[in-house]
Order: C-alpha cells, then sequence, then structure tokens
C-alpha cells in the first residue's frame, strides 16, 4: 500500500489544535476530510507535531497509507479543492514504508513571533503576541542561553504532557529583534507538551525585566513548572520546519522569506 507524505501549512486559529477530536474543528479532521474526498476511502493521517489551538504552521509535515492511485499533483490539488481556505496542502511526496512522519522526524523547529509596541495591528491579530511592554532582546538572549544542551525540561512541560520522559535536546534558542518585531526560534529533537510557550513567557517575563537572565538556569535546575512564568499566547507560535534524514528528499519549503505572511512583520 503506497505511503504519501504531505507538506501543511495553516492558519490555527479557528482550529481545537491538530488532533482530531469529537464535536470540535480540527486541523486533522478537515484535512483528513478533504484526502477522503479525492481517495474515495477513509484516509488517517500521522503529523510531526500535535499543534495546540490557535498555533499556526508554515512546515508541518504529515503521512497517510492509501489503496487509491492518484498523481502527487492530483492528491495536492485534490486536498487543496476540498480544503477550507486557512489550511493548505503544498506539496505530496510518495515515501518509503519506512517513513514515519513523527519518528523520522530528525529536528523539528519552531517560531514565536512577538510584536514589540505599545498599538495593537488589526493585520497580525492573532498571528502574532502582542507585548505593549519595551523588552529587551539581549536579556532574552542571555536567558535562552542557559537552555540550550540536552535537560531535563520539567519546568517547561504542560501538566497534561504524556510524554515518558522530560530530557530534550534543545539544539537552538535564539532571540532577535528586527524593529519592532522579536523572534525566538527553537529547534530540538523534539517537544514537550507547551515547552516553546513556556519557554517563550520566561523569556518575555526576563525581557520585561521582571527576572534576572540567570534564573531560566534556576527554573531549568528546580524541574518544577510551578516556579516559572505564565504559558505564553499561543498566537505567535508557528512549527516552521520539521527536518528529515537526506535519503527521503523531502522538500523543505519554510523558506527565510515566508515572514511576509504577516504584512508588516520581518522579512526574514
Amino acid at each position: 500500500m503506497p505511503r504519501i507524505a504531505l507538506g501543511l501549512e495553516y492558519d490555527g486559529r479557528g482550529y481545537a489544535g491538530w488532533q482530531a477530536q469529537t464535536g470540535l474543528a480540527t486541523v486533522q479532521g478537515v484535512t483528513e476530510a478533504a484526502l477522503a474526498a479525492v481517495a474515495d476511502e477513509p484516509v488517517s493521517l500521522t503529523a510531526a507535531g500535535r499543534t495546540d489551538a490557535g498555533v499556526h504552521a508554515v512546515g508541518q509535515v504529515a503521512h497517510f497509507d492509501t489503496h487509491a492511485e492518484r498523481t502527487m499533483r492530483g492528491w495536492m490539488l485534490g486536498a487543496n479543492t476540498n480544503l477550507p481556505p486557512d489550511v493548505s496542502v503544498h506539496w505530496a511526496r510518495e515515501v518509503p514504508e519506512r517513513f514515519h512522519a513523527r519518528f523520522s522526524a530528525a529536528s523539528r523547529t519552531y517560531r514565536y513571533l512577538i510584536l514589540n509596541r505599545g498599538t495593537r495591528s488589526a493585520l497580525a491579530r492573532g498571528r502574532a503576541t502582542l507585548i505593549h511592554h519595551p523588552l529587551d532582546e539581549r536579556r532574552m538572549a542571555q536567558a535562552a542561553a542557559y537552555l540550550l544542551g540536552e535537560h531535563d525540561f520539567s519546568a517547561f512541560r504542560a501538566a497534561e504532557c504524556q510524554s515518558r520522559t522530560p530530557v530534550r535536546r534543545l539544539d537552538e534558542l535564539a532571540v532577535e529583534r528586527r524593529g519592532e518585531w522579536i523572534v525566538v526560534r527553537a529547534t530540538a529533537n523534539a517537544f514537550l507538551h507547551h515547552m516553546v510557550r513556556n519557554i517563550a513567557g520566561l523569556l518575555i517575563a526576563v525581557g520585561r525585566g521582571r527576572a534576572d537572565p540567570e534564573w531560566a538556569r534556576e527554573v531549568l535546575a528546580a524541574r518544577d513548572r510551578t516556579l516559572s512564568a505564565p504559558t505564553a499566547p499561543a498566537d505567535g507560535l508557528y512549527l516552521w520546519r520539521v527536518r528529515y534524514p537526506d535519503d527521503f528528499a523531502l522538500p523543505d519549503p519554510a523558506h527565510e522569506s515566508h515572514w511576509d505572511i504577516i504584512p508588516g512583520a520581518p522579512a526574514r
């Protein structure tokens, strides 16, 4: 039975997250329905990451098995014909049976987009997190440096996280200001539930001067979620890129210029 991998992007504002839930609109639910219409049979998707309610994606990857025979262009165009306008399939590839969207992934990258200015944005509403108070991105970057590497991230996981282990390897956690925008880039082998939003919440608190950058090290060592900052809003979070071994030869559409999805946002 052929296995098909898909690259998806979506605006998460209208959905209760990726994972299908009875009675709720989810990205998985609408995408499976769209693909089922093309395949003329039920389709079950497995994704690289189960994004939460309100979280967006530029580079989500999912796979499904099917008896249907369609061209890759047929899968892509057929799915998009049946999808709502806030979800899009931007590539489709047949992959070997050993490919698994979740377990084959070598790393995942998220970006957290903050609009740091005194007035709200009509264009970025729901697609970036607005912080009215001035943020010191240098202090945020200093705090981020304490979290790099392999650690027990219990202090940054949600209470309902179902992962068997809180240990993750954070390969990148960068903070960059571009005018009135601040971008937090996080790359890891995998992430815990709410991990990026909890890290962003801590960095925002440090950036506002509510704690010293060294607080990040203390929170990490304590392994106690209640000692950290509140979880940052979902608005600014994007699943940006999922990397796989080169032998799968999957596209990487998350180009640096892609921030033009929000008018006025940083160009790369």
